[in-house]
């Protein structure tokens, strides 16, 4: 399947290739660490993805520990393709199990997990910012005002889900007219 095929990003004029490069194994630390790639590793498989013409690279907070956006934010700086790149990145999961507040979807960790990941990143914003799990606990309305806040101060472009179930998000974050 080509990668410089190009689509439109759900509703939006975003255009990413079919396939995105997912970078969860970038990085030797952490949760992921078991098969996990050095930047050594990882400049060529993000160079080949590049050159064969794709533009969507997904990434979290979470994965190994970060170690993956700082990677991702080495290559993209290194490569100097900030501008052609879509990139994604997640967040969710507890970066500190020993504050309560280091995860979730609360507005408090959504602020400080996307200032983090835009040092990891090396980047001053994200063009697709997802919650990567439902916590099942933030009022959905703390967590789109919380994106509408952060794409009007320009630190993220689009905002979306990653791994929700189908029907809550129908039931909570779908607006009626477009069910």
């Amino acid at each position: 399947m080509p990668v410089d095929h190009y689509y439109l990003l759900g509703r939006s004029g975003l255009r990413v290739s079919r396939l995105a490069l997912g970078t969860m194994n970038f990085g030797t630390g952490g949760f992921h660490a078991a098969y996990g790639k050095t930047e050594q590793e990882a400049r060529p498989i993000f160079r080949r993805y590049l050159e064969a013409g794709g533009n969507f690279v997904d990434t979290a907070d979470f994965y190994t520990a970060g170690e993956s956006e700082t990677i991702l934010g080495n290559l993209i700086a290194e490569a100097g393709v900030r501008d052609r790149v879509v990139l994604t990145t997640k967040f969710t999961n507890s970066v500190d199990p020993a504050d309560p507040n280091a995860g979730g979807n609360g507005r408090k960790h959504m602020i400080r997990a996307v200032e983090a990941s835009l040092r990891r990143l090396r980047t001053d914003y994200i063009d697709l910012y997802l919650l990567h799990t439902w916590d099942r606990i933030t009022p959905v309305e703390e967590v789109m005002r919380t994106f509408d806040d952060l794409t009007k101060a320009g630190k993220i472009r689009y905002a979306g889900l990653s791994d929700v179930p189908a029907w809550p998000t129908v039931q909570n974050w779908v607006p009626d007219s477009a069910a």
